[in-house]
């Protein structure tokens, strides 16, 4: 044989040997363990989430791991799609090869068997009839027949074969079951995002990751309408139209254009006495692009519109761009002056505060908020005496759990609406802010709550402020206005030394002037003179002093600080032109609040307070779009496993020959029966024909 021959058979040979691995059943299995170990870590692992929560979950280095691993985007990983690509190659080439061989077998008779091996069977027979040969042979096909069996008289030397068969579909289960698997498995990528990832592998289709509006997006981030599968968002504000999709990527976003258009009329919400929505639903306009036709549709949860192929899921509803109108408050310097300020959710306003500039990002609003306000049971649980450094642990999720309760249900209350924004440096760091627009009572006082976090994995902590007589921040945005004016302490500090000290005292000079000058020392490490001010600052102060006098030194700070706050507090209602106030329990409670919140505002990071005066809701409906031609394919799949399922379990192939030969005085039959699995059916239907074929006629 010449090298030529050599190279060409070793190379047929590697070829069948290739092609025998990959069509084998451990291969197959092989990889049914590596996609079960994948759709395992795709169920744990939180799929298609920001990349930025990757980040903070794992650290940049696991990150860039995991990243490379395709392990954020599982079922769309160019790995997954490799693995089940070669499962359908690995399945097909089994189907292939076996597929004929058992069509033939179904086919096949099985006639070239000999008397001897009929003899080596389990189950087999014997008997004797007073008949010719020919005359047994029909006999006893007849009763195979009558028992459901189809059945073929062969002619062999000195012998008649009877060769019968029954349930030889049972092939048929193996040839479905294998067949739905591929069919299973191209519906299932065809409604994947590979048909998106081979347009951008080949036809230059890349994520955008800019901002702007849609209308201005370049052609090269753009799906077409003939785009065979996708799933997407869009998020229509009542009387807008959307013609477009939002496909999120890992490192943006496509656009899909849609073959029409969505006009939303109305949005509909109802709500339990929870706060969790109970029922929404959208009133839309479809416009087709193409003939102008255009009809009317209520999308309601689990009853999508389907048009054109695309099905219209109603998935969530969020808001279309209030309008607000607000307050703004200083939150550092002696000036409490106050100031309007208008935005628009999704937007942003400039904000300009002394000589520093800032972005208010208006990142959502809620018209309402249902909270559990028992007493001692917050659930905003903003903290029990300052507030602030207390957590957020019940969002509005989370009041829901309380009606599982019918006696908490009694305690959830509409505390009203809330604005929620980031405020933006010059230099790009933003922190992000809550502020309810109505006061909620919690422990027995009228509060506003102001929010704030540094990151949005974090829950927020909330600053209290105490509502004065006119039922809002003023009068504590005056005391804190005079807390940073060194005049203004200094005359507070005067009026409580002269209502300290006894005419006689006064008189003196010499201690006057020490207690004034003791209270102004007071205000000044409260207002932060030394640094940090609040109570921080108050105990950094307490600090410096001997601990064993630390005690008694706090009692007497903290006595002449609650005097020498009054008199601020008297000093900036005189210069707002309000009467002084009256040293009743109310007042003593709220300036015993605003006391903490002054101390907190310290940490507040904010240099102004935003109070919601008004708004103008604008609702938005979220809606999903999916088109999804695969859905019937594994619609078809499930039916060929559910056939071959079905024929694999309960349809059992049986065979049965009878060698029926000449004898004196007649002839001698020898039955031999087989199936490929022996059940207690198998033998109660052997012994039946064992009896039921010997039988005279």
């Amino acid at each position: 044989m010449s090298t030529t021959g050599i190279e060409l058979n070793t190379r047929r040979r590697w070829l069948a040997e290739a092609v025998e691995l990959i069509s084998s059943m451990r291969f197959a299995i092989s990889l049914l363990t590596i996609i079960s170990i994948a759709s395992v870590i795709g169920t744990v692992l939180k799929q298609n989430e920001p990349m930025p929560n990757y980040v903070n979950q794992f650290g940049p280095f696991w990150f860039e791991i995991f990243d490379r691993l395709g392990l954020y985007n599982v079922y769309s990983s160019w790995w997954f799609l490799v693995i089940l690509v070669v499962l359908i190659v690995s399945t097909a080439l089994c189907v292939v090869r076996n597929t004929p061989k058992m069509l033939r077998d179904m086919r096949s008779w099985r006639e070239n068997v000999r008397v001897d091996s009929l003899r080596n069977f389990h189950h087999k027979a014997e008997w004797q009839a007073p008949l010719a040969r020919a005359a047994l042979a029909e006999q006893s096909a007849l009763r195979l027949r009558h028992a459901g069996y189809a059945t073929k008289i062969v002619e062999k030397d000195q012998a008649i074969l009877v060769s019968a068969k029954k349930g030889a579909g049972n092939k048929f289960g193996y040839i479905f079951a294998h067949s739905s698997i591929i069919v299973i498995l191209l519906g299932g990528m065809l409604d994947s995002e590979l048909p998106v990832r081979i347009q951008q592998w080949f036809f230059g289709k890349t994520p955008f990751t800019g901002s702007g509006m849609i209308a201005e997006i370049p052609a090269q981030h753009r799906l077409g309408t003939g785009n065979p599968s996708f799933r997407g968002n869009t998020a229509i504000a009542e009387g807008q139209t959307s013609h477009t999709a939002i496909l999120n990527q890992p490192s943006g976003v496509l656009v899909q254009e849609l073959p029409f258009g969505i006009e939303l009329k109305k949005f509909h919400i109802e709500f339990y006495s929870t706060g969790m929505p109970k029922l929404f639903a959208s009133d839309v306009v479809v416009h087709d692009l193409e003939n102008g036709h255009k009809f009317e549709s209520t999308i309601k949860v689990n009853h999508p519109l389907i048009y054109k192929g695309i099905a219209v899921y109603q998935s969530s509803f969020d808001d279309g761009g209030s309008k607000l109108r607000l307050t703004g408050f200083p939150m550092t310097g002696a000036s409490a002056a106050s100031f309007p300020i208008e935005g628009e959710v999704n937007g942003a306003t400039e904000l300009k505060f002394g000589k520093d500039s800032y972005a208010v990002e208006w990142s959502g609003f809620r018209p309402f908020n249902v909270e559990n306000v028992a007493q001692g049971n917050d659930a905003r649980a903003v903290g029990k005496n300052t507030g602030f450094n207390a957590q957020l642990s019940a969002t509005l999720g989370k009041a829901s759990g309380a009606a599982a309760d019918p006696d908490a249900n009694k305690d959830l209350k509409n505390v009203g609406p809330s604005v929620q924004y980031k405020l933006r440096d010059h230099t790009g760091q933003a922190r992000e802010y809550m502020n309810y627009m109505q006061p909620l009572t919690l422990e027995g006082a009228q509060v506003y709550l102001a929010g704030v976090r540094s990151n949005p994995s974090e829950n927020f902590s909330f600053l209290r402020i105490p509502s004065d007589e006119r039922y809002g921040v003023g009068d504590w945005m005056r005391l804190r206005a005079a807390l940073s004016d060194p005049a203004a302490r200094q005359e507070a500090a005067a009026r409580y030394a002269s209502r300290a000290l006894s005419a006689e005292q006064r008189g003196g000079g010499a201690l006057a002037g020490q207690l004034k000058d003791s209270a102004a020392r007071t205000l000044d490490i409260f207002a932060g003179g030394d640094g940090r001010g609040g109570f921080v600052g108050v105990a950094r102060f307490l600090e410096q002093i001997p601990q064993a006098e630390q005690e008694k030194a706090a009692g007497i700070f903290m006595k002449m600080l609650n005097g020498a706050l009054w008199e601020l507090w008297q000093v900036a209602r005189e210069k707002n032109g309000d009467a002084a106030a009256k040293p009743t329990d109310e007042n003593g409670r709220f300036l015993q609040l605003a006391t903490n919140a002054l101390s907190d505002s310290f940490l507040y990071g904010a240099p102004v307070y935003l109070q919601l005066d008004d708004f103008t809701e604008v609702k938005a409906s979220v809606l999903q779009m999916t088109r999804s031609p695969g859905k019937n394919v594994v619609y078809f799949g499930c039916l060929l496993l559910t056939l071959g399922v079905f024929a694999m379990f309960y349809i059992r192939e049986r065979r049965v020959w009878i060698w029926v030969r000449d004898v004196d005085g007649g002839a001698e039959a020898l039955m031999a029966m087989s199936t490929q699995r022996k059940t207690l059916d198998f033998e109660r239907e052997y012994e039946e024909l064992s009896v039921k074929l010997p039988q005279p006629a």
